[in-house]
C-alpha cells in the first residue's frame, strides 16, 4: 500500500511540474503579454482555445502552424504576430500547446 501510495504522489508531482513547467515557457516566450488562462487579453484566453480544439486530433498541428505563422480572424479582427523557432523553440511550443488544450 505504501508503495502505490509514493507512485501516486510522485506521479502527482510530475504533473503539476509539468504544467508549471508549461506556464513559465508561455511567460518567457511572452504569450502572456497577450494570453491569459481564463479571460481573453489582445487574444483568446487558453481555455477558450482549449474548448475550441477539444476533440479535435489535428488539434496540435493546427495551433502549432497558427502560431508559428500567425492570422488573424478565427478569434477576431488583432492579427497574431507570427513567433519563431527564436523566440519558442519546437519542444517548448509543443509542451505549452499541449498544456493550452489540456486545460478545462
Amino acid at each position: 500500500m505504501k508503495v502505490q501510495h509514493c507512485l501516486f504522489l510522485i506521479a502527482a508531482a510530475v504533473a503539476a511540474g509539468g504544467a508549471t513547467a508549461s506556464e513559465a515557457i508561455v511567460k518567457k516566450a511572452r504569450c502572456v503579454a497577450c494570453h491569459a488562462v481564463d479571460k481573453k487579453l489582445v487574444g483568446p484566453a487558453y481555455k477558450d482555445v482549449a474548448a475550441k480544439y477539444k476533440g479535435n486530433p489535428n488539434a496540435l498541428a493546427i495551433l502549432t502552424k497558427k502560431v508559428r505563422e500567425g492570422g488573424s480572424g478565427v478569434w477576431g479582427e488583432i492579427p497574431m504576430t507570427p513567433n519563431p523557432p527564436e523566440r519558442i523553440n519546437d519542444a517548448d511550443l509543443r509542451a505549452a500547446l499541449e498544456w493550452v488544450l489540456n486545460l478545462d
